[in-house]
């Protein structure tokens, strides 16, 4: 094990502390702990590359990076800024989504089917029309499945380009299938299942995409004015670069980007490295996990 001088593991433990607290919530150690250790079946066996690619921390881009790809649906982009509460609660919708992330990643068949119940449920509640007036639901299952393909990309380019350990081809395809698995529960229509077919559902939503009122203010917001202490805007200057830069093309010329992510783009793949090695050396190591079994059929939720 790496030794580090008393200041510095001081400063370590500090860092990783305010990280979960701000990612996780203040229960976060206790979250950790019951997502991990509590026993009983698991949708997703220990190598799953589910589980390779969400305990990574390549997620802080592959995640900003969704945000900024779904910002382009305008209805689905219209459901966020009217009932999300991003703006006037951005680290609590945060908290939430990495919950979930977890929970159906690494917790219990039964934690992981009540928080898919719990989302379908808040889905289900919410619907509205677009400022062009368009109707739009929540528990759209097109809507839904356009969510879980942003999604899907972001975090399996992220984990690609900055992973441990990047996944081979069938690798890529497993993960495709392990999210499939959890999209298809919350309702999504028809998740794709291999890295071509998601690919391919991509390119089919592109005439749907476009900019937006709301999608510009979302962008200006994540990238220029996130709710983060002025001590941290530098690093956090340099991970959005580096989710910008992962974006496909298509996306990133719909975007109306600020000048500061524009600027840094050159050097977003060895600035991303950079505080992503940062934010790997400040995380608490995961708690110790109770043995998963494999998947249970589609069906439990």
């Amino acid at each position: 094990m790496l030794w580090l001088p008393p200041p510095l593991t001081e400063l370590r433990t500090r860092a990783g502390e305010e990280l979960l607290r701000r990612v996780a919530g203040p229960s976060a150690q206790h979250k950790r702990a019951r997502i991990h250790g509590a026993p009983g079946p698991r949708w997703f066996g220990t190598h799953s590359p589910i589980r390779l690619v969400h305990a990574d921390a390549s997620m802080y881009v592959g995640g900003l990076a969704a945000l900024l790809l779904q910002s382009l649906h305008p209805e689905a982009m219209a459901a966020v800024w009217a009932h999300s509460g991003f703006r006037g609660d951005p680290w609590g919708r945060l908290q939430r989504t990495s919950t979930f992330l977890a929970v159906t990643t690494f917790g219990t068949d039964q934690d992981a089917v009540q928080a898919v119940l719990r989302v379908r449920s808040v889905h289900e509640r919410i619907s509205g029309v677009t400022l062009e007036g368009v109707p739009y639901r929540a528990s759209d299952p097109h809507l839904l499945a356009w969510v879980h393909a942003a999604e899907a990309e972001c975090f399996l380019r992220a984990y690609q380009r900055y992973g441990r350990q990047p996944l081979d081809r069938a690798g890529q395809d497993a993960y495709v299938r392990d999210m499939a698995l959890v999209a298809g529960r919350l309702g999504a229509e028809k998740p794709p299942e291999t890295r071509a077919e998601l690919s391919a559902r991509l390119a089919r939503y592109r005439g749907e995409l476009r900019s937006t009122a709301e999608s510009r203010e979302t962008t200006r917001y994540l990238l220029s004015r996130p709710p983060l202490p002025w001590a941290v805007r530098i690093p956090y200057a340099f991970l959005a670069a580096a989710a910008v830069d992962l974006l496909p093309r298509w996306a990133r010329a719909q975007l109306s980007l600020p000048l500061t992510p524009r600027f840094l783009l050159p050097l977003a793949v060895p600035g991303g490295r950079t505080v992503i090695a940062g934010i790997r050396w400040a995380t608490p190591p995961l708690p110790p996990s109770a043995p998963p079994s494999p998947p249970p059929s589609a069906d439990r939720a």
